[in-house]
């Protein structure tokens, strides 16, 4: 596999991602545990699972994977992962024309804070702005309804199911395929999915402090002659 990203850190006002390390391993193993009520459909470690899946992670580098760990900038720890996945070629070119979001998941305190929305943001910003891609692609288990409603509240277009796609991440279901729905935002709809996902996380940037207000002037009454 051709080199094609150089890893570097995209920063937010809620998230940051840097390229995944060994050095994110304790954090997502907290991460991973705080509630797992979410991830029926979801590649998302146990905490003893953390090394294991790490290296896996590495391992798929060679196949074309950036892995990222998502940093929540208010206490600096690793609450998730995400990656780009899956580049492709413009035939007989050396630029690119697509590639995929993939393999994300948030720990349950950084569900709902905008982080997800903020990571997308970030990673489609580079994907259309600096990579020059035409196209982004993103798709999720077809039952994980969950999902669908996050992806299409970022703005990005269902383009349909295709049966037996990826590898199920269902427990339960090692070594079967799933049907995977599959969403797209394209290059010629960057400028609106953009200013979507700008006004959403303007609800979540930090505020600030309120200023208490200034104490009232009394004025001393004017002496009578």
């Amino acid at each position: 596999m051709r080199p094609w990203f150089d890893a570097s850190v995209l920063e937010g006002a809620l998230v940051r991602l840097e390229p995944l390390s060994v050095g994110h391993a304790d954090d997502l193993a907290l991460a991973a545990e705080e509630d797992r009520s979410s991830y029926g459909f979801t590649l998302v470690p146990r905490a003893g699972q953390v090394t294991d899946y790490l290296e896996a992670q590495f391992t798929r580098v060679e196949q074309g994977l950036v892995p990222f760990a998502q940093i929540r900038r208010a206490d600096n720890r690793a609450v998730g992962c995400t990656a780009f996945w899956a580049p492709r070629w413009w035939p007989g070119r050396e630029d690119l024309r697509a590639v995929e979001i993939g393999f994300t998941w948030l720990g349950a305190s950084a569900q709902g804070s905008g982080i997800n929305a903020e990571a997308k943001f970030l990673l489609m910003t580079h994907a259309f702005e600096t990579l020059g891609v035409a196209r982004v692609d993103l798709k999720t288990d077809a039952r994980n309804q969950r999902s669908r409603r996050a992806l299409e509240s970022l703005g990005a277009t269902f383009e349909g199911v295709l049966r037996n796609w990826s590898t199920s991440w269902a427990p339960g279901e090692e070594d079967r395929l799933r049907d995977s729905a599959m969403y797209s935002v394209i290059a010629s709809e960057w400028a609106t999915v953009k200013d979507g996902l700008i006004e959403r996380l303007a609800r979540h940037q930090p505020q600030p402090p309120t200023q208490p207000a200034e104490p009232a002037q009394i004025s001393e009454p004017a002496n009578r002659a």
